[in-house]
């Protein structure tokens, strides 16, 4: 049997992809993530939601930001923490995903944070799991990065107000992007008044003009008069080498400057979901210069990632 990831109250109990959360499950994160925000100083308050709890992440791909924040989201919300080196574990011994979970599972493990590198891996791991445990995507291959796609929605509207309004380009490798899918998935659900996609064609998925975006084939149209820009990583990793044919041919075409920011609305923010590639997809001096949230972005990450952890332990409470 297939696990969904709402139970029949429309609550949350696996986070799988954002596909198919309504409006008022991707705002109620969004407001479930602004709560644990200190009003008075900014800064994250710890809630004891999962005490009595266990968390554990199984990275199969390398990881800072996503892994350090979800652990960091775990403690505090005052759940017991368990990192899986997946280097020196038994799957370098042949042992299966399956025995692994299944082993862990017997340890009453609460909660699987999942990155692989192959697509449908945390679907197949919430069709393996028991009633009890819940599976959080963390990544997998290309498909889908949910909490990435939130946290980005969350500091969008942060700094930008209501999404009706505003005009929202992704830059970049999106061909590649499980981000990308996933900020396409939740702005749409959002209702941004127009979502533009733009890079090289052999960057842009197959489908590019069946998608529910605008797509642009040149920086500075794309740019132009948007409200929020966002640049992707070249995921290197993920190509063949020959399809970017040399990191300064494509900063010349497509990083984001200075200059082409100005394009922008004088207001506009930009976005990065990191690690970044200085001189190749973003200058240095957009990085760091005053229109750039990245590093709030960051920050934003552990607030979300808590929100869907206690949203998921509370639609397993009552499910």
């Amino acid at each position: 049997m297939t696990a969904t990831q709402v139970n029949e109250h429309g609550q949350l109990t696996h986070l799988l992809q954002l596909e198919g959360l309504s409006k008022a499950q991707i705002l109620q994160i969004l407001d479930t993530a602004a709560s644990f925000f200190n009003p008075q100083d900014g800064s994250i308050v710890k809630k004891p939601v999962l005490r009595g709890r266990t968390v554990a992440n199984l990275f199969f791909e390398p990881s800072t930001r996503t892994r350090s924040t979800f652990e960091l989201a775990a403690k505090k919300l005052d759940a017991d923490v368990l990192n899986l080196d997946i280097g020196t574990s038994a799957t370098t011994k042949g042992e299966s995903l399956l025995d692994t979970l299944q082993t862990l599972q017997a340890m009453h493990i609460d909660m699987f944070v999942i990155r692989h590198k192959e697509n449908g891996i945390p679907q197949y791991c919430a069709d393996q799991v028991g009633p009890r445990t819940a599976i959080l995507n963390a990544g997998d291959g290309n498909r889908a990065h949910p909490t990435q796609g939130l946290l980005d929605a969350y500091s969008i509207r942060k700094h930008k107000g209501d999404f009706e309004n505003l005009t929202v380009t992704i830059v970049g490798d999106i061909r590649f992007s499980r981000v990308a899918r996933s900020q396409i998935a939740v702005l749409n659900t959002l209702g941004v008044k127009e979502l533009r996609i733009a890079g090289p064609d052999n960057l842009l998925p197959e489908n590019a003009d069946d998608l529910d975006v605008v797509v642009h084939r040149n920086l500075d149209d794309a740019v132009r008069d948007a409200d929020v820009v966002i640049m992707l990583r070249v995921q290197k990793e993920r190509m063949d080498s020959d399809l970017i044919p040399t990191t300064d041919a494509y900063f010349a075409e497509w990083g984001l400057t200075k200059e082409r920011l100005k394009l922008a609305k004088p207001d506009a923010i930009v976005m990065h979901p990191g690690p970044m590639n200085r001189g190749i997809e973003i200058a240095s001096d957009v990085a760091d210069g005053p229109q750039s949230i990245i590093l709030d972005q960051v920050t934003n990450g552990i607030a979300v990632r808590m929100a869907v952890m206690s949203l998921i332990m509370s639609g397993r409470n009552s499910g």
